[in-house]
């Protein structure tokens, strides 16, 4: 009887994780290049009265890298990754990796995320345009110029798909392998990777599904602390009908 009150503990502490998760994802839907968080679980065996018994684990979260809608803004400062890349910017930790596209140019003419961290190149260094002149336009490979002169790239990014990528700073990642800069944007197929000016991708989650989990865990969870007081009773009723130790 102890066993399966464990047993319910622990899908309670899984179950409350992946309540948090899917919260956060909700209250992200307007993030622009937000990137969900799931959850992964697995059981642990132990033995218990001469059987094994399977415990649900907290679980452990990772960042989804499904691509989230692209939205057309036409504005000629926001850009959208088709394609698996990534921007890159210099973040108080140091680079970062992000997918929120719209930027902004500083007094210097230093071109920024709306943050204020400095946007990269393919080869790590700050870009700098002329604050006075054209409007800037970006190729769909990175290119960027003013007017008739090129004047740099943005760098887009590979992370590699076993690379673990934790969350920093809002909707910027940080890897823990370094990314690849990509340099071929004639690929075609599942490798192609696009740079679309004047569109903002937004968060990769979709809110009916958030919404049913969020419901479903909910009546899972009470449904697991009807059953603990349940068991809680029984294991009471059980001591009383012993008696006292004589």
């Amino acid at each position: 009887m102890q066993s399966s009150l464990y047993v319910t503990l622990s899908a309670q502490v899984a179950l409350e994780q992946r309540l948090n998760t899917v919260a956060n994802n909700v209250a992200n839907l307007g993030t622009a290049g937000y990137r969900a968080e799931e959850v992964k679980f697995e059981t642990i065996l132990s033995q218990a009265g001469g059987r094994d018994v399977a415990f649900a684990t907290p679980g452990e979260t990772f960042l989804s890298r499904k691509a989230g809608p692209l939205n057309k803004t036409d504005s000629p400062l926001d850009v959208g990754i088709q394609g698996d890349g990534w921007l890159a910017v210099r973040g108080r930790s140091g680079l970062v990796y992000t997918r929120d596209g719209r930027m902004q140019i500083s007094a210097a003419g230093d071109l920024q995320d709306l943050n204020g961290r400095p946007v990269l190149d393919p080869g790590g260094s700050p870009i700098t345009v002329d604050p006075e002149g054209p409007p800037i336009t970006i190729g769909q490979d990175g290119i960027i110029s003013q007017g008739t002169n090129q004047i740099g790239a943005l760098g887009v990014f590979r992370l590699d798909s076993a690379a673990t990528l934790t969350r920093v700073d809002g909707n910027a990642v940080s890897s823990d392998r370094p990314g690849t800069p990509i340099l071929d944007f004639n690929q075609r197929g599942e490798t192609a990777v696009r740079v679309q000016q004047g569109f903002q991708e937004g968060a990769n989650v979709n809110p009916v599904m958030e919404m049913s989990r969020l419901i479903m865990i909910t009546r899972t969870f009470e449904g697991a602390a009807a059953a603990v007081a349940e068991t809680e009773s029984s294991l009471q009723s059980a001591i009383r009908g012993l008696g006292p130790a004589s």
